[in-house]
């Protein structure tokens, strides 16, 4: 790899605003906190979007808006989630879909998400692969745990590969209930994906305290980097984040340091297989 994909996940479904006063949450406040990401290295957003009482929401309407909002404004890969909140049913995850992302995320097993549980059926995995597939919508797919990668190998031996052509993973690291966010823990991830189809390519997610070792981690195995709000609110000990752009300028940074430099939304397109806008 000779650059980095830097992709943002800004708001995410856990945070609270009135805890956080600097979370994005209305359709203007992310849409300026994705032109400041774009402008400081990073090329993929990833979407979680909020109702008028700053509630997680799937709101089809509010994400088609959303996904129009942030075609307009930025050149940024938008990637919907459709993992929502852990309270999201089925049907409601996969109507994300509808309001035609360029990707969306896919997550590939149930996990215990804190005091939660973050179910996701096998039925329901096919399901949602092989609708992303029809309707041409790459996909991310989320590991939470080592063994979600032999869930994906066996997801693609049998309803074949994304659309797109290239399997892009990211591993989320930290949840309590999941996997570590350890240096250990992501080299057996990197161990697993031999596994997977040649030229397959990963993103690493810090949660809380483990977004640096996550970071540095992934840059060191050939990955790519995921950071934002949605996974940790705190730069330092006792420092509040103070935007998502400061994550993901931090990022970039280091990206550099390694010889690594951010990849252009162009450079991502081509990496991940998603088509150019017209």
């Amino acid at each position: 790899m000779t650059g980095t994909l830097i992709t943002v996940a800004p708001t995410g479904a856990e945070v609270d605003k009135a805890s956080v006063p600097a979370l994005p949450v209305t359709l203007d406040e992310l849409v300026a906190a994705a032109k400041e990401c774009e402008s400081v290295g990073a090329s993929v957003v990833h979407v979680h979007i909020r109702d008028d009482h700053a509630r997680p929401t799937l709101d089809l309407a509010r994400l088609r808006d959303t996904v129009a909002a942030l075609r307009e404004s930025t050149s940024l890969i938008v990637q919907l989630s459709t993992g929502g909140a852990v309270t999201d049913p089925e049907d409601a995850r996969l109507a994300v879909l509808e309001a035609a992302p360029e990707m969306a995320s896919c997550t590939m097993g149930t996990v215990n998400f804190g005091e939660d549980v973050f179910l996701n059926r096998w039925e329901f995995i096919v399901e949602l692969h092989t609708r992303m597939q029809e309707r041409g919508v790459v996909p991310e797919y989320e590991i939470f745990d080592l063994g979600q990668l032999s869930t994906l190998e066996r997801l693609l031996d049998r309803h074949g590969l994304p659309a797109g052509g290239h399997v892009h993973v990211d591993l989320v690291m930290g949840v309590p209930g999941g996997m570590p966010g350890t240096a250990e823990a992501l080299v057996a991830c990197t161990t697993a994906m031999r596994n997977l189809p040649a030229g397959t390519t990963f993103s690493a997610t810090g949660i809380g305290r483990a977004t640096l070792p996550v970071l540095l981690a992934s840059l060191a195995a050939g990955g790519h980097l995921r950071v934002g709000m949605e996974d940790t609110v705190t730069y330092a000990k006792g420092q509040p984040v103070e935007s998502n752009a400061q994550l993901v300028a931090r990022a970039a940074a280091i990206a550099r340091l390694a010889q690594r430099p951010p990849l252009t939304p162009t450079e991502a397109r081509a990496l991940l297989g998603v088509p150019a806008r017209p």
